[in-house]
This record gives C-alpha cells, sequence and structure tokens, in this order.
C-alpha cells in the first residue's frame, strides 16, 4: 500500500515542475511577442528561440516522464488545473492535432482579415496582398501571416494532421482498454466480495500499481506524440510564422488556464464562497 507521505511528496514535484513550466511560459510569450515586434526580423535569432522553446518542451515531458513513473495518475486530472483544463485533457495534456488545428485557425482568421481590408478600402494593392502575401500580418504584428502558406507548406501540415490523428487514435484505444482493466479481476471481483468498502488487499494494490505504471508509459508515448507534432509543424513553417504559432499556442494555454481561474471564482462568488486562493500560474 502507498505511502500517504510519499504521493503527497511526488505530487509537490509534480505540481512545482508545473509552475516552473507556466512560468516559462509566460517568460517565451513576451520574448517571442517582442522578437515578432521588430520591424527588422533576423531569422537566426528567431531559430534560436524556437530552438529554445521545443527544447524546454522536452525537458518538461522527460521531467513528466521521470514524476510519472508511480503516481501517473495525478497527470490525468491534476489538482493544479482548473476544472476547464481538465475537461480538456488527453492522456494528460492537449491533443497533438490540436496544434495543427491551430494553423489551420490562424491561417482562416488572417487571410478573413487581409480580405476584409481589401473590401473596406478597395484597394488594388490589399488585393495583391491577399492574393500573393506581399506584406506581413502576424499576430501582434508579427511576421508572414499564416495566410502565406504555400501550397507545398499546407500539402504537408495536411499529411502530417492524417498521420497524427491516426496516432491519436491507436493511444486512445490504449488508453480506453486500460481503462476497462478495472472491471476485470481482479479488482471488480475483490471489490464485490470485500464487506468493507475500501479494504487494503495485495491483488488489488498491485493492480493497481500495474495500473499505474501502464498508464505512465501511455503519458510518456502520448507527450512524445505532442513533442514530435510539434517539432515537425516548426520545420515547416519559416522562422516567422514558426515563431507566430508557438505565440499562438502559449497564449490559448495561459488564458484557458486564466479563464478557467474567473470561471470558477464566479461560480463560488455566486454560491456564497470566499476567494478561491492561488494566482494565475506564471504571471
Amino acid at each position: 500500500m502507498e505511502n500517504p507521505s510519499s504521493s503527497s511528496t511526488i505530487e509537490k514535484l509534480q505540481q512545482d515542475c508545473y509552475n516552473e513550466w507556466m512560468s516559462l511560459q509566460a517568460k517565451r510569450m513576451t520574448e517571442l511577442k517582442q522578437a515578432l515586434s521588430n520591424d527588422e526580423k533576423e531569422d537566426d535569432k528567431l531559430r534560436d528561440l524556437i530552438r529554445t522553446v521545443i527544447g524546454e518542451f522536452k525537458d518538461y515531458a522527460a521531467k513528466r516522464c521521470e514524476h510519472s513513473r508511480r503516481y501517473s495518475s495525478n497527470y490525468f486530472a491534476p489538482t493544479w488545473n482548473t476544472c476547464l483544463e481538465n475537461s480538456l485533457l488527453w492522456i494528460g495534456g492537449c491533443r497533438p492535432s490540436s496544434f495543427i488545428r491551430l494553423v489551420y485557425a490562424m491561417c482562416g482568421s488572417q487571410t478573413e482579415l487581409r480580405l476584409n481590408t481589401f473590401l473596406r478600402t478597395n484597394n488594388i494593392d490589399d488585393l495583391s496582398t491577399v492574393l500573393h502575401g506581399e506584406t506581413r500580418g502576424g499576430i501582434d504584428g508579427g511576421g508572414e501571416s499564416m495566410s502565406d502558406l504555400t501550397a507545398e507548406q499546407l500539402y504537408k501540415i495536411n499529411e502530417l494532421h492524417l498521420k497524427t490523428v491516426e496516432e491519436e487514435n491507436k493511444l486512445t484505444i490504449r488508453s480506453a482498454s486500460l481503462q476497462e482493466d478495472t472491471a476485470d479481476m481482479p479488482i471488480a471481483v475483490t471489490a464485490f466480495y470485500k464487506e468493507v468498502i475500501g479494504e487494503a488487499d495485495v491483488a488489488v494494490e498491485r493492480a493497481l500499481d500495474k495500473h499505474e505504471k501502464d498508464m505512465a508509459g501511455l503519458l510518456a508515448e502520448a507527450d512524445k506524440l505532442r513533442l514530435t507534432t510539434l517539432t515537425t509543424i516548426v520545420d515547416i513553417l519559416t522562422p516567422v510564422q514558426a515563431a507566430d504559432f508557438l505565440l499562438a499556442g502559449k497564449k490559448l494555454h495561459m488564458s484557458i488556464h486564466a479563464w478557467g481561474r474567473l470561471r470558477e471564482q464566479s461560480r463560488l462568488e455566486a454560491s456564497g464562497g470566499g476567494n478561491s486562493g492561488g494566482e494565475v500560474a506564471g504571471e
């Protein structure tokens, strides 16, 4: 049977790791915005910043793998997350395919922005911008717009999307199988015959330890797919587009966290409760 003190220590390590990651998110978000706001964007400097961001994600995934070896279940419904964030989790994080959906969303919104500019000004130069991507229009004034994606880039992203969804489905099936195992021997049968609910049982503890270990392996594979997908997208995009994409992803992550806090605070106040406590991590 697991030691409650040991479990608490591991959970604190996991939460500290997450808080450190969120602080890095906020820091890199500022650096990306600054790099993209410069009139003269230096591709070499952007590449260095992009490599740093990807490297930090790789390090974070490695730490999660290390901390999840015995207590992996903490990552599937983290206490340090908001309820909103936990409702969006897929195997301890975001779906890798959501990275690609973000590219599509940015591409669509920025193309629409350019079209609206043309229709508003009725300027043929603006139409040239829409058709040929001759100006820069990323978020926060950043680099080449995602509407400048070439046919080759779009083809590669679509191929990546199909491959990523296929890999996601394989992991989802494995996750479902592991969940179904809890209704099998010895867990379900032991629960039925025990007179005292929750009474310690050696066979059950062994089965649950194995379940935690299997889920830890699944988490590591899901993180590997997230990293592979992110890295491949960045390789397909230009340095400016990649920085724009990474900035959008970080802003989305931080925003979902903050919105979840606000929603929980609003519900607590509506029910007559006090301050829910805590700050938005990384701010």
